[in-house]
C-alpha cells in the first residue's frame, strides 16, 4: 500500500474518531441517547473509541492529541463536499477579515493550471507579494518547504495567510514564454515576504472604453462591493457612459447577501435574485434557514442601458448567482465562456472546541430565477468567446505591466485596441471577450435588438444539474411568503 493511500485511510480512520471526541465535547452523545430514533447511529460510532485507544497507545510516536482532532475534523469534512471544511481560529478569523474587505496575507491570488501546478494569478498593487517581486503566474513549488505537489488552492492559501509582521517563504519557478519572458528563472528561487494587512477592493477596474463604454472589472463580493460598484458606476455615467460591460472574469465570488445587492443596481425592485433549499425536514415542512433573496431598491441604471457581463470558468458563486439573475430577466448579454459551477450555501457554524474554531458547512443549494440549481454545472454564455491559457496568460502580463509602470493606471489596465492611452504595437495582446463585447455594443441597434440577436434561450444557458443533496421541492420561489433574509454569515466562496 502506497504511503500516500495510507496517509488517505489514516485521516479517514481519524475522521470517525473525531465523532466521538466531537461526542464527548459537544454533547452529542447525550442528544443521541435523548432521542430513540438516534441509537442505532450510537451503535455505528461506539467502535470508534477502539481505535482512539489504540492510537494513543500504540501509534509509532506521542501524538498531540489537540492535532489529531483537527486533522481528523478537517478529513470529516473533506468527506462531504469540495466546499465544506473545517476552519481553525487563525482561519475563521481571516475568513470574516475577507468578508469586510481586508485580510493578513502577502496579497497575492493564487490558481491552479491545467495540470493542477499552482501559480500566482495576480499580485494585488502595493502589496508584500508585488513589493517583493513575484509576478503573474509564477509557479508556487512550496510554501515554507512544504511541496505545493497535489496541493489544492484552499491549503496553500492556509499556508500563505498568517498574522502581520510574520514571514511566508514561497519557493518560485519563472517559466520563460514562447519568446523567453523577461525576468525568466531557468532554476527555481526562493522569495521571503512579511506578511501585512491587505485591503481588498472588489473593484479591481475602472475606465471608459472607446465609443462611450464603460468598463468595470469586479473582483470579489464583500460588505462593501455594492457601495463600491455604485460609486464607479456613477463617475463613468458623469463621463458619459452609454453602454457598460461588467467583467466577472477571475472572480471566485463571496457573501451570498453582496449579490443580492449588486443585483439591485441593476434589476428593477422585487425581482427574484435567487433562493436557497436547504436540507428537507423529517416532517417534510420547508428548512428554517431557506433563503429568498428579491431586490429591495430601484436601479440605478435606465433598463434600456445595454449591458454586457463578461464571464470565464473561473467566475463561481456570487458571481454566478449575479450573471444567472441578469441573464434571466434580459438585462445583459452574457458572453465569454462557461462558468465555474458553484451552487451551493456554505454556513459558518462556531465549534466551542477547539475554541474559536469553527465548520464551514454547505447547508443548502441556491437556485436561479429560471428555478434551476447549477452546482457542478455552470452558466452558459450567450454569446461563446475564449482564450487559450498562453493569450490569458500574456494578457494578464500585459495588464499588470500597465500599472506596474504607472500606478494611476491601476484601475486603467490595458486590454488592447479599445483601451486608450495605450500604444498599439504588434506586440499588444487583444482581450478578445472585452473587444467582441465592445462590437456588440456599438452595433447601431437598440437594446431590445440586440437582446433579441444575441441572448439565447434560458433554457439552453440554465441547464439544472444534478444532485443529490436533499433539497425542499415544496418551496415556491415565486409565490412563497418566505421572509426574506440577507444571507450574513453566509458565504458560497482565494487570496491569501
Amino acid at each position: 500500500m502506497s504511503s500516500k493511500n495510507s496517509k488517505r485511510e489514516f485521516f479517514v480512520v481519524l475522521g470517525f474518531c473525531a465523532v466521538v471526541v466531537l461526542a464527548l465535547t459537544n454533547g452529542f452523545v447525550l442528544r443521541i441517547y435523548a432521542q430513540e430514533q438516534r441509537v442505532e447511529i450510537y451503535r455505528e460510532i461506539e467502535p470508534i473509541g477502539d481505535v482512539i485507544d489504540i492510537i494513543l497507545r500504540e501509534y509509532v510516536r506521542d501524538v498531540d492529541i489537540k492535532e489529531v482532532v483537527e486533522g481528523a475534523l478537517g478529513g470529516m469534512m473533506g468527506s462531504l463536499d469540495r466546499n465544506s471544511a473545517y476552519v481553525s481560529a487563525e482561519e475563521l478569523e481571516a475568513l470574516r477579515e475577507e468578508t469586510k474587505g481586508e485580510f493578513e496575507g502577502i496579497g497575492v491570488s493564487i490558481k491552479q493550471d491545467e495540470e493542477g501546478k499552482l501559480m500566482v494569478f495576480m499580485p494585488i498593487l502595493g502589496s508584500p507579494a508585488a513589493k517583493a517581486g513575484i509576478l503573474p503566474y509564477d509557479l508556487i513549488l512550496a510554501i515554507d518547504g512544504k511541496s505545493t505537489e497535489d496541493m489544492d488552492t484552499s491549503d496553500a492559501a492556509d499556508l500563505i495567510r498568517g498574522r502581520r509582521g510574520t514571514f511566508v517563504t514561497l519557493t518560485l519557478l519563472r517559466e520563460p514564454g514562447p519568446d523567453g519572458a523577461e525576468g525568466a528563472e531557468a532554476e527555481p528561487f526562493e522569495v521571503k515576504v512579511e506578511r501585512a494587512r491587505i485591503p481588498l477592493e472588489s473593484i479591481k477596474e475602472s475606465q471608459m472604453l472607446l465609443h462611450e463604454v464603460g468598463y468595470i472589472r469586479l473582483n470579489s463580493f464583500s460588505d462593501t462591493t455594492s457601495k463600491d460598484l455604485e460609486k464607479y458606476i456613477n463617475e463613468l455615467l458623469t463621463q458619459g457612459m452609454k453602454t457598460l460591460v461588467l467583467d466577472l472574469r477571475w472572480n471566485s465570488g463571496g457573501l451570498l447577501s453582496a449579490s443580492k445587492e449588486v443585483c439591485e443596481l441593476f434589476l428593477p425592485k422585487d425581482s427574484l435574485v435567487t433562493y436557497t433549499r436547504g436540507r428537507e425536514r423529517e416532517d417534510g415542512s420547508p428548512n428554517k434557514d431557506d433563503m429568498l433573496l428579491r431586490t429591495e431598491k430601484n436601479p440605478i441604471l435606465p433598463q434600456d442601458l445595454p449591458i454586457v457581463i463578461l464571464v470565464n470558468e473561473e467566475t463561481a458563486s456570487a458571481a454566478e448567482i449575479v450573471t444567472g439573475a441578469l441573464q434571466y430577466y434580459q438585462r445583459a448579454i452574457v458572453l465569454g465562456e462557461k462558468t465555474f459551477g458553484k451552487g451551493s450555501v456554505q454556513t459558518i457554524i462556531p465549534l466551542q472546541r477547539p475554541p474559536d474554531s469553527g465548520l464551514r458547512l454547505t447547508t443548502a443549494l441556491y437556485y436561479t430565477p429560471a428555478d434551476v440549481t447549477i452546482d457542478h454545472q455552470g452558466i452558459l454564455p450567450d454569446v461563446e468567446v475564449k482564450m487559450d491559457r498562453d493569450q490569458e496568460l500574456d494578457l494578464a502580463k500585459q495588464m499588470y505591466a500597465s500599472f506596474e509602470r504607472a500606478f494611476e493606471n491601476q484601475y486603467h489596465q490595458n486590454h488592447g485596441s479599445m483601451t486608450p492611452g495605450y500604444e498599439v504595437t504588434e506586440e499588444t495582446v487583444e482581450d478578445l471577450p472585452l473587444a467582441r463585447a465592445v462590437e456588440i455594443l456599438t452595433e447601431p441597434v437598440p437594446w431590445e435588438g440586440l437582446i433579441n440577436k444575441y441572448h439565447r434561450a434560458i433554457e439552453e444557458t440554465q441547464v439544472a444539474a444534478e444532485s443529490n443533496t436533499a433539497i425542499n421541492p415544496k418551496l415556491d420561489p415565486h409565490n412563497n411568503p418566505v421572509p426574506i433574509t440577507n444571507g450574513e454569515g453566509q458565504d458560497d466562496g482565494e487570496q491569501p
